[in-house]
């Protein structure tokens, strides 16, 4: 049996490559990020005579993927490590402060003949491309939040009244009326009442539609070229990208079609936010108990204790922060829809607990929940809950 550490960069990997005894195969082989490197490791692989290959490297985001997905192709399974975990295991063991790509290697080597070996599961690419796309998904989400700003400070200057009419929603009827007129004289003399009235799929009564012509023939605003171009401009930028989120959503709703966690079987948690939750924990299985997914969550406490004092402070906030937020946003709509949630948030406003500290216990219990359903891949049932 072989064990081999790679130590990943962005140019090429290096390897430290032993036999279960600790007898050194390769102290040094090192190899391109290429598809010549990747032949070159998958010749040496094959001179060692069918024996089993455990190969493990450091979570280094996008640089090993492409290392990763060869692997898979070509049948060999490998085991990934937190990197902090693997600098505390090295310092652990010594006292020195060398580091190198090649030291790096060897350490990753000797890290993983102390581990019990667990290959990174086979749905490891569909994890990696949902945990893309949900923080895609989130970043365009801010991105459009940042145009609506935008608009909504033109409209204070063009027609500050009509954010109000239309209860400051930006909604299909809002964003057409603006699209298609964008200047408070042209709402004022507006005839289509038809288009409205479909677009909004008859929600939109005449009496509103007369009450608009009115607000927009007396507004305070300005008619002013440059604020109507600006206007145009942060409408076609929201347009486009409502489309871009549209079309990733879509894409997430595919992938977890062909996951099928167990979570979203949880009323209150959706497609994005399960997403979210499940592709940024990764592989549920390597976590020894739900305590360590919670603390990989970043939402347990620090406990300070001195003698016979015992403090438990703030929230850690370690990791994700992509995470954490999920778990708390569906923490907050799966107390709405489970009973037992709802009984539970009670229970702990009583105790005079706050909202936001309530969500955070409710987060903790959902981590333990998550944890059941997909290490024994069964579906919620509240009433097994204690």
């Amino acid at each position: 049996m072989y064990f081999v550490g790679i130590d990943i960069s962005k140019y090429k990997h290096d390897c430290y490559i032993t036999t279960i005894n600790d007898c050194v195969i390769q102290e040094n082989f090192c190899f391109e990020n290429n598809k010549e490197g990747f032949q070159k490791l998958l010749d040496l692989f094959k001179s060692f005579d069918n024996q089993e290959i455990r190969i493990g490297l450091e979570a280094t985001g996008h640089y090993g993927m492409n290392l990763k997905l060869f692997l898979e192709e070509n049948n060999f399974s490998f085991m990934e490590f937190n990197p902090s975990l693997v600098k505390k295991f090295i310092e652990s063991q010594t006292l020195r402060k060398t580091k190198t790509d090649k030291a790096d290697a060897r350490w990753i080597n000797k890290y993983l003949l102390s581990m019990d070996y667990k290959p990174h599961p086979k749905q490891f690419y569909h994890k990696y491309a949902l945990k893309s796309l949900s923080r895609r998904r989130t970043t365009i989400v801010r991105q459009r939040s940042q145009y609506m700003l935008e608009i909504t400070n033109i409209l204070d200057l063009i027609f500050p009244e009509i954010k109000s009419f239309f209860d400051g929603k930006f909604s299909a009827t809002f964003l057409y009326v603006l699209n298609k007129y964008k200047t408070a004289n042209k709402i004022a003399n507006m005839k289509d009442y038809d288009s409205l009235r479909k677009v909004s799929r008859g929600k939109f009564s005449y009496a509103r539609f007369l009450k608009l012509k009115e607000l927009a023939k007396d507004t305070v605003g300005t008619d002013n070229e440059i604020f109507t171009f600006q206007l145009e401009t942060f409408l076609i930028l929201y347009s486009n990208i409502d489309k871009q989120i549209d079309i990733v959503e879509n894409k997430i709703a595919q992938i977890i079609k062909e996951l099928n966690p167990k979570t979203l079987s949880i009323k209150g948690i959706g497609i994005v936010s399960c997403s979210a939750i499940i592709s940024e924990f990764g592989d549920i299985s390597r976590f020894k108990s739900a305590d360590a997914m919670v603390a990989f969550a970043g939402i347990d406490c620090k406990i300070e204790q001195s003698g016979t004092s015992l403090h438990y402070g703030k929230m850690v906030k370690r990791g994700s922060s992509h995470l954490r937020y999920h778990l708390i946003n569906a923490a907050g709509y799966v107390f709405m829809h489970e009973p037992i949630f709802t009984v539970y948030y009670y229970k702990k406003q009583a105790e005079g607990k706050k909202h936001n500290v309530i969500l955070t216990h409710i987060a903790k219990k959902l981590i333990r929940i998550i944890y059941k359903l997909e290490t024994e891949n069964i579906e919620f049932d509240s009433s097994k809950l204690r």
